[in-house]
């Protein structure tokens, strides 16, 4: 089995003696930790002092659970996972929905999480709470640090979980008294997370299979890639003329402009890509597993004769659903090294059945035309030319994020994401994450154009965030369509309780105002002819005046994206 680590040759660090939390701070540093969320609190005082002189960048939000949400969003886009920092009680609570979206996405994320001096335990101390009451069930370990001299294990290990296996959140305990105690400061080395690959069976049972199908079709998914990875796949795929489909918010893995890339797979998803999950003889699914999403309730997919290879590197499949005909366990780059290397003739069936596919997609993520000089200058706002002209002038390295709401939609269809990681989102429908995963991308990628699409519900959820983006010089384009509902949940009401609107109807303030308000670039855009203006205008703020820019899209309601 091949392994991999942050440093494989790095050996134990010596420093002398220093406090547990400087410690900490140190072997965060050893991982190559870049960057970490945080929310200041009282508890953990000492590793906010070791982040002062550290290489490692503090960015301070505004509320845990846009703090979480970045750093869940930051591990979707690095090797190293995604690192948080709250307090206690209060602090922990809020940041608990980024632990969720991080444990249903399959992300490797640590949450550190101050906590009352050890000797208060137990006694109902100010904003006591038990770690693993309230995060053994949602996270993939939760420890403590009681020993102050296992300071720097127990960050090695928590770094090893979040990425071991499937992927996940790890939540680890600080002690206020505790991590004050001076110890020793050897740092403890990181730990080889394996990585699996195919055995000689394995490939020929792949390659058997393959030979035998006329329609196969891969799947990808999950977040635990690499940008090389990815194009040694598409490269795979298109010398085979073989479709591959996405799984729900993960576009880019198989380029938008890929000859094989033939849609996205999950909720509200195009009838081509539902229609050929049956059709499909042979699916191979990539780093993810067929689950409630993908399979629209655990009700497509189902039938026992079909045939299903699941490449995970999760022995267990949790999540899976339907037949599994074969397992490969394996990471995605890992299962790529070895598929490349299978000889494996191109079969013209398989050209003309992505072809078909293909142009359905082709078809349905292209925009409509533009607006011209025929459209009535009162015309109401439309989110499809929003799009079209948004399209028409993004650069190939583009990113996109957004949360939860119908607006996604919007995304799916159209957003060009041509690499991995280009698209990152919330697969728990988790709400409020569009602002701080952008936030985040802004930070990783300074220069690159990050788009976040919004619902104006989503938004005011963590738009506070938006302070943080001008604080740290984020820049992203914020995109808010303002159709005054949740609409995601209005769509269910009218199907089950048809003509009977109750708790989904929103009344907005001015986020253009708001965003001036925080110190970027604000516009309000009522009617389709000032699309191009407004578009131009904020594209304008972020590349020449280095600000971070929004357009309040005000739309009518009940206007879907398909």
């Amino acid at each position: 089995m091949t392994q991999t680590t942050a440093d494989p040759a790095s050996p134990a660090q010596t420093t002398g003696r220093k406090s547990a939390g400087h410690v900490i701070v140190d072997t965060l540093v050893a991982h190559g930790v870049q960057r970490t969320y945080v929310v200041p609190g009282e508890s953990y005082l000492d590793v906010l002092d070791g982040l002062h002189s550290s290489p490692i960048e503090t960015v301070v939000c505004r509320h845990e659970g846009g703090a979480a949400y970045m750093a869940e969003a930051d591990g979707k886009m690095n090797t190293v996972p995604g690192v948080a920092m709250v307090t206690r009680g209060p602090g922990a609570a809020n940041a608990h929905v980024g632990l969720h979206t991080s444990w249903q996405d399959s992300t490797p994320m640590v949450l550190f999480v101050g906590l009352i001096p050890f000797e208060h335990r137990d006694r109902e101390a100010f904003q006591e709470f038990d770690p693993h009451a309230w995060f053994d069930s949602g996270a993939k370990r939760v420890m403590v640090l009681d020993h102050a001299e296992r300071a720097s294990e127990i960050v090695a290990e928590a770094m090893f979980a979040a990425n071991s296996g499937r992927p996940g959140p790890v939540v680890v305990g600080l002690p206020e008294d505790i991590i004050k105690a001076e110890i020793d400061a050897t740092l403890h080395p990181p730990i080889p997370v394996a990585t699996g690959g195919m055995t000689v069976h394995d490939w020929k049972a792949l390659r058997d299979a393959l030979v035998g199908a006329e329609k196969p079709l891969f799947v990808t998914g999950g977040n635990d890639w690499t940008c090389e990875g990815a194009a040694g796949l598409t490269d795979w795929l298109e010398e085979h003329h073989l479709p591959a489909a996405a799984e729900w918010r993960t576009e880019g893995t198989v380029p938008f402009d890929s000859g094989s890339y033939v849609g996205p797979i999950g909720y509200g998803r195009p009838a081509a890509t539902f229609e050929m999950l049956e059709e499909t003889d042979l699916l191979v699914f990539v780093g993810t597993v067929p689950g409630d999403v993908i399979t629209n309730g655990f009700l497509v997919r189902q039938d026992w004769e079909k045939k299903n290879f699941l490449v995970t590197i999760d022995p267990s499949l949790r999540g899976r659903s339907g037949p599994v005909s074969y397992q490969i366990v394996a990471k995605p780059d890992v299962f790529v090294r070895d598929l490349v290397r299978i000889d494996l003739p191109a079969k013209p069936a398989w050209k003309e059945w992505t072809a078909r596919l293909r142009a359905k997609q082709v078809e349905f993520s292209t925009p409509a035309p533009m607006v011209t000089a025929q459209t009535p200058a009162h015309a109401p706002a439309r989110m499809d030319t929003m799009m079209a002209h948004l399209v028409a002038g993004l650069p190939d390295d583009a990113m996109c994020t957004f949360g939860a709401g119908e607006h996604t939609n919007f995304a799916h269809r159209y957003f060009p994401a041509k690499g991995y990681a280009a698209m990152i989102s919330a697969r728990n429908g988790s709400m409020g994450y569009s602002v701080p995963s952008a936030v985040a991308a802004s930070l990783r990628y300074p220069g690159r154009r990050v788009v976040t699409i919004a619902g104006d519900g989503e938004f005011l959820m963590n738009g506070q965030e938006l302070a943080t983006a001008a604080q740290y010089g984020a820049t992203p384009l914020v995109i808010v369509m303002d159709n005054q509902e949740y609409g995601t949940i209005r769509t269910h009401q009218e199907r089950d309780y048809p003509h009977r609107v109750s708790g989904t109807q929103l009344k907005n303030p001015d986020f253009a105002l708001m965003a001036q308000a925080f110190g970027g670039f604000g516009v309000r855009v009522e009617t389709d002819a000032e699309i191009p203006g407004a578009l131009e205008a904020a594209l304008k703020a972020i590349d020449e005046e280095g600000r971070f820019a929004l357009i309040h899209l005000i739309v009518e309601q009940r206007v879907k994206a398909y």
